[in-house]
């Protein structure tokens, strides 16, 4: 059994996809009054759950039943401003899946965010010696939430004692691929750019406010879901990988070169125009993030991650203009 918590989610439910067959699968998610359960319509599931009753399944299943707890589920917005929501949503369920992984020894892979990389300004090296992590200062309660789970884990990984077999924290760059239509503003710039390219709109970014970069120059590890996937199926082939590890391309690319593979997919030329950044978030605004995959690689991962053009395309005319876009 495979209990795949936020599992009607974005990478939830591609993750769903990509780990059918290699056991019985849970979903633990809310599927609310919407078409979010179109997400996990394909897949055949031995249950689903609703997180508050989480607590409760798991007491009431065999440990040895259960091989791995992915846990995807979280408040993802980083908008979000009741923090001790956060706390209860990000923190406190993490860790307390941690310990219950860590008692009956199974897996437990979990999803951390380049959020807990803040401005940049101590790079992206997913680095998670006690000493790196205490250096970086996330900018929202979002990727701060993440952090505190990134560094309690660190540390008790360290200590020993109770551990689940393998415990892994992904820290996710910029993420875009199909299931991702329930986000509403959390969607990819790709999403929301779609249906106006295919309108024959021109596509709207954020003007530059800093002399360094161009209009649109603004730089993003963009990573395509299906590789996000291909991860975290090699991770559950190599359980004796453990600790942090990003997942992104390791090339940064502007939301130019985004817009433009958008228009590309729909066969027209590119058409951009700009506006200001808003000043709510201007100030924190990030002009550039890149994941570096070097650890991952080292660890042994060696495919190669689809490039930003060919991930657009097979989205946006696989998907976006199918008749079923849903994985």
């Amino acid at each position: 059994m495979i209990i795949v918590t936020g599992g009607a989610g974005f990478i939830g439910s591609n993750l769903l996809a990509g780990l059918e067959g290699r056991g019985e699968l849970v979903v633990v998610d809310w599927l609310g009054q919407g078409e979010q359960w179109r997400n996990i319509a394909k897949r055949e599931l031995a249950d689903i759950i609703r997180p508050e009753d989480l607590p409760n399944y798991l007491a009431g299943v065999s440990a040895e039943q259960v091989e791995a707890i992915v846990h995807m589920g979280a408040i993802s917005a980083t908008t979000e401003q009741d923090v001790d929501r956060i706390v209860h949503n990000n923190v406190r369920l993490s860790l307390d899946l941690f310990r219950w992984c860590g008692r009956h020894k199974v897996r437990f892979l979990y999803a951390s965010s380049a959020a807990t990389y803040g401005d940049g300004s101590h790079g992206f090296v997913d680095d998670d010696s006690i000493d790196a992590l205490s250096a970086l200062r996330p900018l929202n309660a979002y990727g701060w939430s993440k952090h505190v789970v990134d560094r309690r884990l660190a540390r008790m990984l360290r200590e020993g004692g109770g551990l689940p077999p393998q415990c892994v924290g992904l820290k996710f760059f910029n993420v875009y691929g199909p299931n991702e239509e329930h986000k509403g503003n959390m969607r990819s710039v790709v999403h929301q750019l779609q249906p106006k390219i295919a309108a024959g709109e021109a596509a709207t970014l954020f003007r530059s406010h800093r002399p360094d970069y161009e209009d649109g120059g603004q730089l993003r590890d963009f990573i395509y879901v299906k590789d996000v996937v291909d991860v975290v199926t090699w991770l559950f082939d190599h359980p004796e990988v453990q600790g942090l590890y990003n997942v992104g391309t390791g090339q940064a690319r502007s939301f130019a070169d985004l817009a433009k593979a958008v228009f590309a997919a729909n066969d027209r030329d590119p058409e951009l125009k700009f506006i200001d950044t808003p000043e709510a978030i201007r100030e924190k605004y990030q002009y550039f993030t890149e994941a570096d995959m070097s650890k991952l690689r080292s660890a042994g991962y060696d495919r190669p991650f689809t490039s930003l053009e060919d991930g657009v395309r097979d989205y946006v005319q696989n998907h976006l203009q199918a008749p079923d876009p849903f994985v």
